[in-house]
């Protein structure tokens, strides 16, 4: 197992998949085991996976980031590399992992080649600030909007669900400390939508947003918005795919964000090379 030491306190446990040259780190509360980055791993990449600070194996925290949450997160992520000696690395993320994305490329974007984000919103400032996970842990909500819409035609896809579900019910209950933490939702000190829409302007990362149509977190509205605002985006929507699109149709996704890092590595561009 392998770890990096953030300050006296506190540990951040990492993964380490795969031996190439172009480096994508992700950050998220964890991983599942059969996801895009293990598949990016396979297509050549060299990828992190760094699961955030307050959640198992990385260390247990009490204290309250308030609005700040995200920042660190990103801060941490800047920690890996520096430790590990990365300059420049693309980022990936799915959901709240994408939240940390977004900070990235605000806090650090000299540091940042591409960001492939999976489902990523951000959330309108309008809709409150507490995380869905949280709102089900404080027993606000009992359950969440359904994620992902049914399937009906590929049986494949629903065996790949049913034993991703499978592999979720057997994981041990979180530790109390876990409970607690509500990180929110990512770019809220910002204050308003549209302070929230003139930071995306202002990113000149490539970026890649991959969504579902039915996806009831991330909306279609929402991330057709942050396309919008972003100068140097490209968004692909799924239909019939909703918020884990990413371990839904995994090798789809991987082929796409295979296909933009690609180009966004060689070239800084989010599209293929335009020959007259």
């Amino acid at each position: 197992m392998s770890y990096i030491q953030a300050n006296d306190n506190i540990k951040l446990f990492y993964e380490e998949y795969g031996t190439g040259d172009k480096v994508i780190i992700s950050a998220q509360v964890g991983f599942y085991p059969k996801g895009m980055q293990q598949s990016l791993a396979e297509k050549g990449f060299h990828v992190y996976c760094l699961t955030l600070r307050g959640f198992a194996p990385s260390s247990y925290i009490t204290e309250d980031y308030g609005n700040s949450w995200y920042d660190v997160f990103a801060d941490d992520v800047i920690r890996l590399t520096n430790e590990l000696k990365i300059d420049k690395f693309c980022y990936m993320g799915a959901s709240h992992g994408a939240g940390v994305g977004w900070h990235l490329m605000l806090r650090h974007p000299e540091r940042i080649q591409a960001f492939v984000a999976v489902v990523p919103g951000p959330h309108s400032l309008a809709e409150g600030a507490m995380s869905y996970r949280q709102m089900l842990m404080q027993g606000i909500i009992s359950a969440p909007p359904p994620f992902d819409p049914p399937i009906g035609n590929d049986d494949a896809r629903q065996e790949r669900r049913n034993e991703r579900n499978e592999w979720l019910k057997k994981l041990p209950e979180a530790d109390p400390r876990e409970k607690k933490i509500d990180y929110g939702r990512p770019l809220m000190n910002l204050g308003s939508e549209e302070k929230l829409c003139d930071a995306l302007t202002s990113i000149q990362t490539p970026t890649l947003i991959l969504g579902g149509a039915d996806d009831p977190i991330s909306t279609p509205e929402l991330m057709m918005r942050t396309a919008r605002c972003l100068p140097h985006c490209k968004l692909v929507m799924y239909s019939n795919c909703g918020h884990n699109i990413d371990t839904d149709i995994t090798e789809e996704l991987t082929e796409e964000a295979f296909r933009f890092l690609t180009h966004a590595c060689a070239n800084g561009k989010w599209y293929a090379p335009v020959n007259e």
